[in-house]
């Protein structure tokens, strides 16, 4: 018997095109009866092992390409008809312990809600997620522990499963966010997902 069909989404939360695919996968998922499998990787981490940067640098100095760039996430917020996206005025974020806290998260049972509530104090309600203060009255605000997130995001463990993550990732190809792979093949960006989708229904 063929083993069933992986599907994974590899994102940081420091990406607001990751938290716009993250919106539109349930629909996906609903379409598909596909679970996907959210993979934790760190985006400063794909970017110094690939050499890559995030668009604010790398277009930064190229006429009309940001001004592209944000024509293209109006379109996409009209086409699925999101309205809880706020641009962060805090970008970038360092997003090192949010992103250890997933897989802290993971450790102890709440990961999606964790993935929900972090996505929504960064891109829905923004704050400041690199400030120990702001981030430790969010995680209390969603109904979390976060003294046992403090002492989790410093452990051993959960340190080198993100590391492992983001280099995994890398080897398959990833070279930033989000990174989607179905089986084998990857698909890069929140465009892609009519692809992804594609992909699924022609492997089933």
């Amino acid at each position: 018997m063929a083993a069933p069909l992986k599907v994974e989404f590899h994102f940081d939360f420091g990406s607001p095109n990751a938290y716009l695919a993250h919106l539109v996968i349930p629909d996906a998922e609903r379409r598909t009866r596909t679970k996907f499998d959210y993979v934790p990787v760190l985006l400063g981490g794909v970017f110094k092992l690939t050499g890559n940067r995030s668009p604010a640098e790398a277009f930064g100095g190229i006429r009309n390409k940001l001004e592209y760039e944000r024509l293209e996430t109006e379109r996409f917020l009209k086409r699925h008809a999101i309205t809880a996206f706020r641009r962060n005025p805090f970008f970038p974020v360092n997003t090192l312990t949010i992103m250890r806290g997933a897989l802290a998260a993971q450790r102890l049972g709440v990961f999606e809600r964790y993935v929900d509530e972090i996505y929504r104090h960064m891109w829905s309600e923004p704050k400041k997620l690199d400030d120990p203060t702001v981030l430790q009255a969010a995680l209390l605000e969603s109904g979390f522990d976060a003294e046992r997130f403090g002492e989790l995001v410093q452990d051993a463990d959960v340190k080198a499963r993100l590391l492992d993550n983001t280099e995994r990732s890398v080897e398959r190809g990833t070279f930033g966010s989000p990174t989607f792979f179905v089986g084998d093949e990857i698909f890069f960006g929140k465009d892609r997902l009519r692809d992804v989708e594609e992909m699924i229904q022609a492997t089933h």
